[in-house]
């Protein structure tokens, strides 16, 4: 019959299972994969090939006790990891959210709103197509084998039982402005361009006051809007890539990756 060791059962648990806590994390939390279009069994089964896949390549694991309280806090301290990289994927892809949504609201299609299918909530139309366009983007440009990268990358860089990266998790918290900022430079031509439109709608209503502004100004700017959206798609790659660019170096940055 097999008998296991304690040291044994310890060095498998620390060679296999802190790291799966890790890319566990980070697939229950980023982007495309950790929406409810892809399951959780779905995304456990894949955090267990990436794991199985890139065990070999890791780094040696400390010895754990699975019984002791160092265990939990190792165990805790992957999972944090794994969330906070997941988090810097998300402010990434809320920017062109947030940017769709600003546009909707300036040119009258707030209320045309749908079911957002990944995460579960009632958003506008335009903000849903930047939410898709953003993705396209992602997966065509490779994004996710760079966030993979990172990720096995981080094993070196920030080993397991390397201890709380405060300085990091503080830093995040600072640039939460950067979504907002982000996303008002990207949809900063559109806003500009339909604020002349109510201008000029405004100065019509004050040389014309007989005229019904609403009837005709309100569907005219959602067609000027729509068109101004158009002719602003030609740019969004360019914005894209500088704002994917400054996401990853961020990511990088927070696991001290080069």
């Amino acid at each position: 019959m097999l008998e296991l060791s304690d040291a044994q059962i310890g060095a498998w648990v620390g060679s296999f299972v802190l790291p799966l806590f890790r890319i566990t994390a980070l697939l229950m939390f980023m982007p495309i994969v950790g929406t409810q279009l892809v399951s959780a069994r779905v995304r456990l089964y894949l955090a267990l090939a990436i794991c199985i896949a890139i065990m070999p390549t890791l780094p040696p694991m400390p010895v754990v006790d699975a019984l002791n309280l160092q265990a939990f806090i190792w165990v805790s301290q992957e999972i944090l990891i794994g969330l906070m990289m997941g988090f810097i994927l998300q402010l990434f892809f809320q920017i062109f959210a947030i940017a769709g949504q600003i546009v909707a609201m300036q040119m009258g299609l707030g209320f045309a709103s749908m079911v957002d299918p990944a995460n579960g909530i009632s958003v506008p139309v335009i903000g849903q197509v930047f939410m898709i366009l953003v993705t396209l983007l992602f997966l065509a440009m490779n994004g996710h084998l760079v966030v993979f990268e990172v990720l096995a990358e981080s094993f070196f860089t920030l080993p397991v039982g390397s201890g709380f990266l405060v300085d990091s998790y503080w830093d995040i918290a600072n640039k939460l402005g950067w979504v907002l900022g982000s996303a008002l430079l990207l949809v900063l031509p559109a806003i500009t361009a339909l604020l002349v439109i109510n201008l000029a709608f405004g100065v019509m209503t004050r040389a014309a006051p007989q005229l019904n502004i609403f009837s005709i100004g309100f569907p005219l700017t959602l067609v000027l809007g729509l068109f101004i959206v158009w002719i602003g798609m030609a740019d969004i790659l360019a914005q894209y890539q500088v704002f994917a660019s400054e996401a990853l170096q961020w990511l990088r940055e927070m696991v001290r990756a080069r």
